[in-house]
């Protein structure tokens, strides 16, 4: 707000400074310009004085030439005129000064103009102030009360919908982080309640654990039938426990993948379009390869954002695991569904790995060193299922190929 409260001081300086030059320009020119009446009476008097004979129509701002005869009015009437003696005669000569009036009109109609634009300019300035400038510096501030945690108060619609869609998607913003707070909370009370449930549920068998194994350690079963009972009571004991670490581990994944997919219809070009745009112009920087087949388009059934994420995810994997020499994707139909192929050069993953590529926290060999949880193709696997599609993988001969299967609406 300063700084257009600075712009406006220096555009109103400047505009103040323009109006006062152009004021003094046109006083300067009507002090200093020739009257072309006194120019035009002297050319009269020289050529009357070398015997040459006049006409006033000659002389723009000259309207009679009159010689006195020696009646007084001459000089009485109404007019102006200058008086001169030619050949020792005394002449009236009538003239209008249009440069006074031309002048005058000019400034006037400059002042006019100047006056109507300061009133534009300064109507201009606090439009904009009151409906861009002030609004978005309302909104400005709204990224620095979502970082600190003010997520109930939603930023209202300016009349002047300037920001309409930005404000939509702010709101839209605000309203998912409060969602994933209140998710967040109770997550994290659900977990704590599950944690201290199990934990008290894993006590008991733990203590039979420990009460047999000392009881093993200390000889008090010396008959064999007695001794095998009581390693089948731990090992009976173990598995509850490896049951209760299973549970665990399942809430936490089912907690952790849970995604919320808009079910509609869509054009495959909407997708397209935007992964095409964004990974010609990354790929080309990171000099890999990048070629995408030409499709007829058709509507999908599904959510068009989270098939972008699933096809991100995938391609995110070619550039991390590929070789860095050619990415592309192909097209392909099959009943009902459209096949979305994304293939990568490089080293395949061995079968045993094929076997495991979809599952949670599952990574390959060729991944040490490089950043990862292994969650990315679990992640497509899971979103596709949601939207009722599907998703499968093939090593190929110097390669590997990610298939998405989507439905046509």
């Amino acid at each position: 707000m300063k700084n257009f409260v600075r712009l406006c001081t220096l555009l109103a300086v400047l505009w103040l400074g323009l109006w006062c030059t152009g004021n003094y320009m046109l006083s300067r020119t009507q002090n200093s310009s020739a009257k072309q009446y006194l120019v035009d009476a002297e050319r009269i008097v020289i050529a009357m004085e070398n015997g040459s004979e006049i006409d006033p129509d000659d002389y723009p701002e000259v309207t009679a030439v009159t010689a006195y005869d020696g009646d007084s009015e001459l000089f009485s009437r109404k007019g102006e005129y200058i008086v001169r003696e030619i050949n020792g005669r005394l002449y009236r000569i009538d003239y209008t000064d249009n440069s006074g009036h031309s002048l005058a009109y000019a400034k006037k109609l400059l002042n006019i103009i100047m006056g109507v634009g300061t009133l534009m300019l300064a109507g201009t300035m606090i439009y904009l102030r009151r409906t861009i400038i002030k609004p978005f510096t309302r909104i400005s501030d709204l990224p620095e009360e979502l970082a600190k945690g003010g997520l109930h108060d939603p930023l209202k619609e300016n009349k002047s919908r300037y920001f309409g869609k930005f404000i939509w998607g702010l709101n839209m913003l605000r309203e998912e982080l409060e969602q994933a707070q209140v998710e967040r909370l109770e997550q994290t009370r659900n977990e704590k309640t599950m944690l201290l449930s199990l934990s008290h549920d894993i006590k008991t068998p733990l203590s039979a654990i420990k009460l047999y194994s000392s009881a093993l350690a200390k000889g008090l079963y010396p008959d064999k039938d007695k001794q095998k009972e009581a390693a089948l009571n731990i090992n009976a004991k173990a598995d509850e426990i490896e049951g209760y670490v299973s549970q665990i581990i399942r809430s936490s994944t089912d907690d952790l993948m849970h995604f919320e997919v808009n079910d509609t219809e869509f054009y495959l070009s909407r997708t397209m379009n935007r992964i095409n745009a964004y990974y010609k112009e990354k790929l080309g920087s990171l000099s890999i390869g990048f070629t995408s087949e030409k499709f007829s388009d058709c509507m999908l059934r599904g959510d068009p954002d989270r098939l972008a994420e699933v096809l991100q995810n995938i391609i995110e994997n070619a550039i991390k695991y590929g070789d860095g020499h050619q990415i592309s994707i192909s097209f392909s139909e099959e009943e009902d569904c459209r096949l979305i192929a994304v293939e990568n050069t490089g080293v395949p993953p061995t079968d045993s790995e094929m076997d495991h590529i979809f599952d949670s926290f599952k990574r390959g060999a060729n991944a040490d060193g490089k950043p990862g949880s292994g969650l990315g193709l679990y992640i497509c696997r899971r979103l596709m299922h949601s939207m009722n599609g599907d998703i499968f993988a093939d090593a190929l001969d110097g390669g590997m190929r990610v298939t998405v299967v989507c439905k046509k609406a």
